[in-house]
């Protein structure tokens, strides 16, 4: 199995992307291509004494997509960029997968126009697994597209929960909208048009509305709403889990000798916290909804961060997770035209 990583337009360069390629060659049944500019790559194989791996290959770039650019145009213009080479490779069969921290912005509309939709996809959903009191919840859209009409959110239901079934391993996952209230009757335009299209939505298990506090309770499996909303509420959440965790050493610290000497003794606990709080742990979210698993990790991923997505990928495809979202959405099609021809 081959992975193509994007190593260029990070936070932190290039070397914290091929050190996670390095570990992730160690760890799984892979080999990575490294996309980027040779000479660098090239540097920091030799810099990790991994220079001869035959694991590891360079595919050259001489493009970056920026963050600060837009990601149409970027994409369109500049032919060479890393994110455009590595989703060619993947288009032609090169690849199985790929793995992206770059431009989020790009590397869907590298995905759009180099790779496709699966058929009958509307539009390609983030999907991003957040821990809850009972072990994951999966959120989408988280980004791709900022507006969706009622349809599209009712295939992010279906494509959430084949993603949870299949690499959550949750059986009959439970589907919730994104709401101000648990009421049918509370919500925006959006979610009062989407809620009677999925209670009628046979392929998912819906359970109603669901409010923000029910993302981390474990009472919920998939929650769906528009790339906005479901951005915002990553963000917030990250910014939380961060903020508590930093709350709670500055008390130690600042509470005397007793509260330093507690903060000792529940050290491996916090450490057990800060570890299951870590977003690195799942390395990358899933971009559903396109040909070929495409995950997109974040800007400030570290190495362990990489590692684990381009272990994620590994097992997306191997769990063969794009043929199955095509099977359902063509059942999701089918059905909707026998309703709209008894119409």
């Amino acid at each position: 199995m081959k992975i193509a990583l994007d190593v260029m337009g990070t936070d932190y360069g290039p070397k914290e992307l091929v050190l996670g390629a390095v570990m992730a060659v160690k760890e799984y049944d892979c080999e990575v291509v490294l996309v980027g500019d040779e000479v660098t790559i090239r540097d920091l194989l030799k810099k990790y004494d991994e220079d001869t791996n035959p694991k590891l290959s360079i595919r050259h770039a001489s493009e970056v997509i920026g963050m600060k650019e837009h990601p149409g145009i970027a994409v369109k213009t500049k032919k060479d960029a890393s994110i455009v080479v590595a989703t060619d490779l993947l288009r032609n069969k090169q690849c199985d997968a790929l793995v992206s921290s770059g431009s989020t912005g790009a590397a869907v509309a590298a995905a759009l126009f180099h790779l496709g939709r699966i058929r009958g996809v509307g539009r390609p959903a983030i999907a991003t697994p957040i821990p809850s009191l009972t072990g994951t919840t999966v959120l989408l859209d988280s980004g791709a597209k900022v507006d969706a009409k009622p349809e599209h959110l009712v295939q992010n239901a279906i494509m959430g929960s084949v993603y949870a079934e299949l690499m959550l391993n949750i059986k009959n996952p439970r589907v919730g909208l994104l709401s101000i209230g648990e009421e049918e009757i509370k919500g925006n335009e959006q979610t009062l048009a989407t809620f009677p299209l999925l209670k009628d939505e046979k392929l998912i298990h819906f359970i109603g509305n669901v409010e923000g506090r029910d993302i981390n309770s474990g009472v919920v499996d998939v929650v769906v709403c528009d790339g906005f909303v479901g951005n915002v509420v990553l963000k917030t959440a990250e910014g939380l889990a961060t903020a508590i965790l930093t709350m709670v050493k500055e008390a130690i610290m600042g509470g005397g000798m007793m509260a330093k000497f507690g903060g000792m003794l529940i050290t491996p606990a916090l450490r057990g916290l800060k570890k299951r709080l870590n977003p690195d742990a799942y390395g990358g979210a899933l971009l559903l909804g396109v040909r070929a698993p495409f995950f997109i990790c974040h800007g400030s991923s570290r190495a362990n961060a990489i590692k684990n997505a381009i272990g994620a990928a590994v097992d997306g495809v191997k769990r063969d997770i794009c043929s199955r979202i095509a099977e359902d959405i063509a059942m999701q099609t089918k059905a909707d035209k026998v309703v709209g021809s008894l119409r």
